[in-house]
């Protein structure tokens, strides 16, 4: 298996690194202590595991995997046992191990791995099938985040900020209402206001010049009521 490591720790690295050169099934096809540059790597060459780091400055190893589309076999290797729980939500993580790692773990991992195919197995929702039409991503913090156009309910303009809501959390991006609008799918979304664009398939209810979305009454301006009007298949 053509394999990466993935970790800040020029030690750590080392030490996964002699581990791999004492497997025969592994080649080590290079080795990073940055995130970002690991997912510039993986959009040109073939991997079929990586050694993950979850705890790296700026990009964690959860963003990473969220971050790529279809993500390889993944062995999360860490000095924190708290997040083996959440990492086992996801399908391409195959193991877990726990810093310093001991020989015979490493090897019952890479066993894991070998039993373990993740050809077909994506972390993006069902809805959207590797189909990159079907998201965008934001840039926080130096993190780059993926949002699925489906969940995304209300973009309101907040004077040089967008803020983005969604079904399960809200992020505040720099930008421009009309620089989102671009991005966003006509057939889903709408602006009905100069700060808003609605998720047409997320209105509730619709009185006078106003839509419910969730627990959000969010204005219709005069001017764009005919097109809300439009897209609703009314009886």
């Amino acid at each position: 298996m053509n394999c990466i490591i993935i970790d800040d720790e020029e030690m750590a690295r080392a030490i996964i690194k002699k581990m791999i050169e004492n497997t025969p099934q592994l080649n080590l096809l290079q080795e990073f202590s940055n995130a970002i540059h690991a997912i510039k790597y993986l959009n040109q060459n073939e991997v079929d595991l990586i050694f993950l780091d979850i705890h790296m400055p700026d990009f964690t190893g959860f963003d990473f995997i969220q971050t790529i589309k279809s993500p390889p076999k993944i062995i999360l290797v860490t000095s924190d046992k708290n997040f083996a729980i959440e990492a086992f939500e996801y399908k391409c993580i195959v193991d877990y191990l726990v810093k310093p790692i001991a020989e015979d773990r490493f090897v019952k991992a890479i066993q894991k791995a070998n039993d373990r195919s993740v050809s077909t197995e994506t972390i993006i929702s069902k809805d959207s099938v590797d189909d990159p039409a079907n998201e965008f991503y934001i840039n926080i913090d130096r993190r780059l985040i993926k949002i699925e156009f489906a969940l995304v309910t209300i973009v309101e303009a907040k004077g040089d900020y967008i803020h983005i809501k969604t079904e399960n959390k809200n992020y505040i991006v720099h930008s421009t209402l009309k620089k989102i609008e671009d991005k966003l799918p006509k057939d889903l979304f709408l602006k009905v206001h100069r700060s808003f664009i609605i998720n047409t398939k997320k209105i509730i209810d619709i009185e006078d010049n106003s839509v419910l979305i969730g627990k959000d009454v969010i204005p219709v301006s005069r001017a764009n009521r005919p097109d809300l009007m439009k897209r609703l298949n009314l009886l």
